[in-house]
C-alpha cells in the first residue's frame, strides 16, 4: 500500500507547480428556474443555505423566454438571495422555449441587476446563456444599455468562432462540455482548447463545468440517452485544480430530468418532469444526490487557495446505480446521443461500471470496507490531492458489485476504529421492469 501511494504522490508532484492564488476564482451552481415555481421564499432560503454550507458562492439562474413563472420565481430568489448575502446572476436560455429578443433580456437585467445580490465582475453585473449563437448580434447592443459582463454558453461552436462572433463580443466564455464521450473518462481537452481560444483573444475569462453524472429518459421529450459518470466528480474537481479555471459553475444545483443535481430533490418538479416526459421509470425518486456536496468545501477551498492545509472533518462519500447494468431492458436508453457532433450510439452497459465509487477526505491513511447487502467486498484506494507531506487530503476507490445485492454502506476505518460510515441509500436490485441508470450519492453525516 504504502508504495503504492508514493508512486502516486509522485505522479500528483506537478500539482505543486501549480499557482496558489488567482483572481475572480468563484464557483457557482446552476439552477433550472422552470423547476421552482414552487418554491416559497423559504424555499429559496433553505437551499442557498445547503448551498452556503457547501461553499458554493451563488446560484446561476437559467431563465426560459416568456416563462409565465419568471417573475414570481425571480422574486423570490432574489429577496432570499439578497437576506441571505448569496449571489445571482441569469442565464438566458435560448433554446428551451425559444430565443430571447433584445429588449426583453434588456428589461430583465434592468429590473435585477440593482439588486444587492446580482453578482458583478469588474462592478458590471455577470451574464451568461445557454445557447444562442444565432443571436449574437443582439449583445452589442445589450452590453451598451446594461454595461453587463457578458460570458455565454456557445459550445455549439468551436471555441475559436465562438469567442470571435459580433466583434468578439465575449468577455468570457462557459462551457457546457462537462461529460465524456463513450466509455473513457473526461480529459480536459476540451477545457484546454477554450482556454487557449479566450488567451488568443486577449484577457477573456474561462468558466469551466463540472457535473457529477448524465443521465436523462424523458422520450416525451425527445429525450433518452446518458455519459458516463464513474469518476467524474472527482476527477474533474482535479481537473479543475489543472486547469485553474477563471470561474467554476456546477451543472447543476436542480436539474432532475438530467440527474445532475446536487441539491435536494423537490418531489413536485421531479414527479412532473417524469410524468410529461413518459419516462419508463421514475428515476429521481428516492435517488438523492446530496453526497455530492459534502467535500465539496474541501475542493472549493483547494481550488481557491491551491492548499490542502485546511481544517476539515473527516468523511466518505459514496456513489452507485441501483440496477447491475445487464438487470432488464434499457429503457430505450442509448449511450452517446447521435445528435451531437462526433457521438456514435452505444449500449449503456458498454459505458458504465456495475461499481460501488467512493471518495474519503482523511489527514491520514486508512482503510476502506464496502458491504453490499451485509456481505464486505474488497476494494482499493488511490490519492490525488496532496502531493507531499502528511497524506492529508482525498482518497479514492471503487469496488465492483460482483452480483452482489442489497443495502450499500462504505465505512473508513483506522486502528480498528470506525471514523466514518456512508449509509442509509437506495437499495442495489436486480429486479426492474426497466433500468434506472441514475445514481444514488451518500456519504457519512
Amino acid at each position: 500500500m504504502k508504495s503504492f501511494l508514493a508512486a502516486l504522490l509522485a505522479a500528483a508532484a506537478s500539482f505543486s507547480l501549480l499557482p496558489s492564488v488567482q483572481a475572480s476564482k468563484e464557483v457557482f451552481a446552476h439552477v433550472i428556474l422552470g423547476n421552482t415555481a414552487d418554491l416559497q421564499t423559504t424555499d429559496w432560503e433553505s437551499d442557498i443555505t445547503l448551498a452556503q454550507e457547501a461553499k458554493i458562492d451563488g446560484f446561476v439562474l437559467n431563465v426560459a423566454f416568456n416563462d409565465p413563472n419568471n417573475d414570481q420565481s425571480l422574486s423570490r430568489a432574489f429577496e432570499a438571495a439578497a437576506s441571505k448575502n448569496f449571489s445571482l446572476f441569469f442565464s438566458f436560455d435560448y433554446l428551451a422555449l425559444g430565443p430571447w429578443p433584445q429588449a426583453s433580456v434588456v428589461d430583465l437585467l434592468n429590473r435585477f441587476v440593482s439588486s444587492p445580490a446580482y453578482f458583478k465582475q469588474d462592478d458590471k453585473p455577470f451574464v451568461s446563456t445557454f445557447e444562442g449563437p444565432g443571436n449574437a448580434d443582439d449583445w452589442p447592443g445589450i452590453k451598451s444599455q446594461t454595461n453587463c459582463f457578458f460570458v455565454p454558453d456557445w459550445s455549439s461552436l468551436p471555441a475559436t468562432e465562438a469567442v470571435s462572433r459580433a466583434g468578439g463580443v465575449v468577455d468570457g466564455l462557459f462551457s457546457f462540455n462537462a461529460w465524456p464521450v463513450g466509455p473513457t473518462n473526461m480529459t480536459t481537452e476540451p477545457d484546454k482548447d477554450f482556454q487557449s481560444a479566450l488567451s488568443g483573444a486577449g484577457d477573456k475569462k474561462y468558466m469551466m463545468p463540472v457535473s457529477p453524472w448524465f443521465y436523462t429518459a424523458l422520450p416525451g421529450l425527445a429525450k433518452n440517452w446518458m455519459w458516463r459518470g464513474d469518476n467524474l466528480w472527482e476527477e474533474r474537481w482535479k481537473q479543475v485544480l489543472e486547469i485553474q479555471p477563471d470561474f467554476v459553475q456546477i451543472l447543476t444545483w436542480n436539474d432532475f430530468g438530467e440527474s445532475h443535481y446536487i441539491g435536494p430533490v423537490r418531489e413536485l418538479p421531479a414527479k412532473q418532469l417524469i410524468d410529461a416526459g413518459g419516462a419508463p421509470v421514475d428515476y429521481v425518486s428516492g435517488n438523492t444526490h446530496d453526497g455530492w456536496r459534502k467535500q465539496l468545501p474541501f475542493y472549493i477551498e483547494q481550488y481557491k487557495s491551491g492548499t490542502t492545509e485546511q481544517e476539515f472533518e473527516e468523511s466518505v462519500v459514496a456513489y452507485y446505480r441501483t440496477n447491475p447494468a445487464q438487470a432488464c431492458g434499457s429503457g430505450g436508453t442509448t449511450g452517446n446521443n447521435a445528435d451531437f457532433p462526433g457521438q456514435v450510439e452505444i449500449p449503456p452497459d458498454q459505458m458504465v461500471e456495475d461499481s460501488v465509487f467512493y471518495t474519503a477526505l482523511l489527514k491520514e491513511p486508512a482503510q476502506v470496507e464496502v458491504e453490499i447487502g451485509g456481505v464486505k467486498v474488497e476494494g482499493n484506494t488511490a490519492f490525488f490531492s496532496r502531493p507531499q507531506g502528511d497524506g492529508a487530503g482525498i482518497y479514492q476507490g471503487s469496488v465492483s458489485f460482483g452480483g452482489k445485492t442489497g443495502d450499500v454502506v462504505v465505512r473508513v476505518v483506522r486502528d480498528g476504529n470506525v471514523i466514518a460510515e456512508a449509509k442509509g441509500g437506495a437499495p442495489i436490485a436486480a429486479e426492474c421492469t426497466a433500468i434506472n441508470w441514475n445514481a444514488v450519492c451518500i456519504s457519512s453525516p
